[in-house]
């Protein structure tokens, strides 16, 4: 069995929701209750890679184990890259880490033990997912990232080639297509700890820098990526899945957490 630790990058620099980690939600900070989702899903340590000691002071109280990571990294993939390196440093102690993002409240944890058991079945190096985009204007959007992959109808799961903000790929023959869905990248990742390390050693990659997405750093240099198609990420379908605004925090504080 896989020895897995869970990674959630956080840091204060907000600009839209300042201090969005550590505002309360019905008695608990936000952070806490990502901890404890994720906690209750996915079996294996979790660690918070904290980019500011406000987060960790917090993240202490609770009992989380945590990490103090430069709050200047430029990603998340840094910061829990670094964070893995600190607490694990020969490499022996882990074989698997997920990546789960510091506001994801309302995203599902579970949907990351589908992509560990991704790599365990078809030792990828990373694990990703995806939904299918509900409408044309919405694929067709540079603000939501594609991944180009083929599937037959009925799969659910493949390599991804691509991804890309254009919309990709293009169908030539739509009437003989049997399956021209577009699907859209959900930034969930599950890695391979001996490739997440390898990432700080990588330098931005060409594609990466035209599209302005770090995955794209992985495929570049010939990592093995594989993608699952899913049908829903949130906790709770009524509300969003991350908070980024006042009005979606006050949204969250009405709900019975």
């Amino acid at each position: 069995m896989s020895k897995v630790i869970t990674m959630i990058p956080v840091r204060l620099a907000a600009t839209r929701l300042p201090n969005k980690p550590l505002l309360d939600i019905n008695g608990k900070p936000l952070i806490q209750r990502v901890y404890e989702n994720v906690k209750a899903a996915i079996d294996g340590d979790v660690c918070i890679a904290c980019g500011d000691e406000k987060i960790m002071e917090e993240a202490e109280k609770f009992g989380a184990q945590c990490v103090l990571t430069d709050p200047n990294l430029p990603s998340g993939t840094d910061r829990i890259a670094t964070a893995l390196k600190q607490i694990d440093p020969d490499g022996t102690k882990y074989d698997i880490a997920v990546n789960f993002q510091g506001d994801n409240i309302n995203v599902d944890p579970a949907i990351n033990n589908r992509l560990i058991k991704i790599i365990e079945e078809t030792n990828c190096d990373i694990a990703t997912c995806g939904m299918v985009f509900k409408s044309l204007k919405d694929a067709e959007n540079p603000n939501n990232v594609k991944i180009v992959m083929g599937l037959e109808k009925g799969e659910t799961q493949g390599r991804a080639v691509y991804f890309t903000r254009a919309l990709a790929p293009y169908i030539r023959d739509p009437d003989t297509c049997a399956y021209q869905d577009y699907y859209h990248h959900i930034g969930i990742y599950v890695f391979k700890t001996n490739v997440l390390k390898k990432f700080l050693t990588m330098k931005e990659a060409v594609l990466e820098k035209r599209e302005k997405l770090e995955q794209l750093r992985f495929l570049q240099n010939g990592y093995h990526m594989q993608a699952l198609i899913v049908d829903k990420i949130k906790l709770n379908e009524a509300a969003p899945a991350d908070i980024n605004t006042v009005e979606e925090l006050e949204e969250f504080r009405k709900l019975d957490l």
